[in-house]
């Protein structure tokens, strides 16, 4: 046996035996509702929270999740995570995929959008009030200070027959009778809060999934059917893996199709060799999409063919109809990570 052939043997018995062990009672793709993550205090009506309710239970129509000591994840829509902070509580209205509903009673909450379609009805409410999110970026929601504070993206909050928009940096006050207003706030003390730093390395977390299990189905391979939620037993959690292009997360984090996985976030490297620190010179051997001093949010499309040389820090040329580096906000031509949160090593 030659050199090469005794290397790819080796390799492949290695990842064998390190091979994470597969949860029977997981399906591949999951619903809206689907709880993803837990740590620390948490229940579904009666029911406890562990590791193990990870990917397998869901929070229906009319049921609350709520945590005490302890935080929570669950899927809405592809691309939407909701997470909850310490001591709070959300019911579930409506898990449906075109109309989907969270009410936050109390404590706080983030939602991180990644990807929201025109037909896509997102809402969340907070004090009576409802507040829909109309584009992809990052929002919190806070019961106890009854504040919405829109870090970035769009929102539209229903206050009686008024509609107010709240763009990216301002927040409203639900509190109290004044009319409400959207204002200015301090993202900087936000981003140094406990739940905004889980969010940010939760999101990380994901993303990395992300980069494994994408190249599972690199080029639309067996099992992949299309956009939506895929498990990853490297991570014992669900990951979103869109149905093309390059989706980037509020945090500069990629989420790539299959078709786009070749360059997630490099070439090579087993399952458990994808790291996303800011340090882009730390990624790895391999070509590399996009650096930190171009990095733009959205989505980004890229030529299905000759990705060799196509992503080496320029973002790529569009492969439909001249779309490249068109983000749904913040956008521009290269598409790469930033430390929003860091990543484990």
């Amino acid at each position: 046996m030659n050199l090469k052939l005794k290397v790819a043997a080796s390799l492949s018995f290695a990842m064998i035996l390190f091979a994470p062990e597969t949860r029977a009672d997981v399906q591949q793709t999951a619903r809206p509702g689907t709880l993803n993550y837990v740590e620390g205090q948490a229940s579904v009506g009666t029911q406890s929270l562990d590791a193990s309710s990870v990917g397998k239970v869901e929070v229906g129509s009319g049921q609350f999740l709520k945590t005490g000591s302890g935080k929570a994840e669950i899927l809405l829509t592809p691309g939407v995570f909701l997470r909850l902070g310490d001591g709070s509580s959300a019911q579930m209205i409506s898990p449906g995929l075109l109309d989907t509903e969270v009410v936050l009673d109390h404590g706080e909450a983030t939602v991180e959008v990644a990807e929201l379609h025109d037909e896509n009805n997102l809402r969340i409410i907070e004090d009576g009030k409802t507040t829909e999110l109309i584009k992809v970026g990052l929002y919190d929601f806070d019961a106890d200070r009854h504040l919405l504070r829109v870090l970035n993206g769009k929102a539209v909050v229903e206050d009686g027959q008024r509609r107010i928009k709240v763009k990216g940096g301002r927040e409203v006050d639900f509190g109290g009778d004044q009319t409400l207003k959207p204002k200015k706030f301090d993202k900087q003390a936000t981003e140094a809060e406990d739940l905004y730093r889980w969010t940010s390395l939760r999101s990380s977390y994901l993303a990395e999934a992300n980069a494994d299990a994408a190249q599972t189905y690199m080029a639309g391979g067996l099992g992949w059917f299309g956009d939506g939620w895929y498990w990853d037993p490297w991570f014992d959690s669900f990951t979103f893996i869109p149905g093309d292009g390059i989706f980037y997360s509020p945090f500069g984090w990629g989420f790539y199709s299959p078709w786009c996985a070749y360059a997630a976030p490099f070439a090579f490297g087993s399952p458990y060799y994808h790291h996303f620190g800011p340090n882009y010179q730390a990624w790895g051997p391999g070509g590399h999409y996009g650096y930190p001093a171009n990095y733009g949010h959205g989505v980004h499309y890229g030529s299905r063919q000759g990705f060799g040389g196509a992503y080496s820090g320029r973002g790529m040329t569009s492969g439909h109809g001249g779309l490249g580096g068109v983000g749904f906000h913040g956008g521009g031509g290269g598409g790469g990570f930033h430390g929003g949160g860091g990543m484990h090593h």
